[in-house]
């Protein structure tokens, strides 16, 4: 993805001054982060940099002890996390969450319940296919929605028998079908093989690119070369501080991002190309970093 600067607009995602504290551990320490529509921006960091933490925040599953959590300039730092959802915020989780017994457009057609008919969510729980016929838009925007993600000659496929590049895909699918402004994503390439990873990356464009809503996606991912390759911008976390913040280029050079990860050139240098589910990660006995003390998400 080319880079290039930001749009000077409200943005579709923000947090300022987060801080999170578990007991005596600060797991995030006055971190500022922002999503501008249309974008998509990086999250990374070793593991328990609080990358997880500052998730949840946005998601509002984590209360800050002091911060602003905005979504399209409302402050929404004690909304619930249906309360964001409505407001147009939709996520991912590392593991995808998906109705085994349902076919992949049926999970398209709940996102889109969701959004749109969630009255009709009660009766489609007890049983999807009972009393009530899709309505034309619902048909329409879903098959839209099918073709874009590449997902059409397997719409009738269950989930059950999805292999997990294919299953992530549809946890992205249903998340869009609600149409959302900005979709977290919870390490979506981990554990995916190469040709896996260049699928999964080429609809994150493309679902970017063709949004006349301005969607954006904030992405948290061990794989810091797609991060790289995808974003426009990119934050890094480590041990709860922002230590940088700016595009591909300008986290390639920093020398406090190269020291995050121990000195890891792979990850950051120039055209490199990380084997795909490579980790930034630093193993230590017991969850303890090498410099400091034990890390939490």
């Amino acid at each position: 993805m080319d880079e290039r600067q930001a749009p000077a607009t409200v943005p579709a995602l923000s947090a300022s001054n987060v801080t999170v504290r578990f007991g005596g551990l600060v797991a995030l320490a006055d971190v500022a982060i922002e999503v501008p529509p249309g974008t998509i921006v990086g999250l990374v960091g070793p593991n328990g940099a609080g990358k997880s933490t500052l998730f949840g925040v946005l998601s509002g599953l984590l209360r800050p002890a002091s911060g602003r959590v905005f979504i399209s300039g409302r402050d929404v730092t004690g909304s619930s996390p249906q309360s964001r959802a409505r407001l147009g915020l939709a996520r991912t989780f590392q593991q995808p969450e998906l109705f085994m017994g349902l076919t992949v457009r049926d999970h398209l057609v709940l996102g889109h319940r969701v959004r749109y008919e969630h009255r009709r969510l009660w009766s489609d729980l007890v049983d999807f296919r009972a009393l009530f016929p899709p309505t034309a838009l619902e048909t329409e925007q879903v098959e839209a929605l099918l073709e874009l993600l590449g997902l059409t000659e397997i719409a009738d496929t269950p989930a059950a028998i999805l292999p997990l590049g294919l299953a992530r895909l549809v946890e992205v699918g249903r998340a869009m079908a609600t149409r959302p402004s900005v979709v977290l994503l919870d390490e979506p390439l981990s554990g995916l093989d190469i040709r896996a990873t260049e699928r999964l990356t080429a609809v994150f464009e493309r679902v970017v690119s063709n949004s006349s809503d301005g969607l954006s996606l904030l992405m948290v991912e061990h794989d810091v070369a797609s991060v790289l390759a995808l974003s426009s911008k990119i934050f890094v976390l480590d041990f709860g501080h922002l230590i940088a913040q700016g595009t591909p280029s300008e986290i390639r050079a920093d020398t406090a991002v190269r020291a995050a990860y121990l000195g890891d050139e792979d990850v950051t240098a120039e055209g490199t190309a990380a084997p795909a589910h490579t980790t930034t990660d630093r193993p230590t006995p017991d969850g303890v970093s090498p410099s400091g003390p034990p890390r939490h998400e």
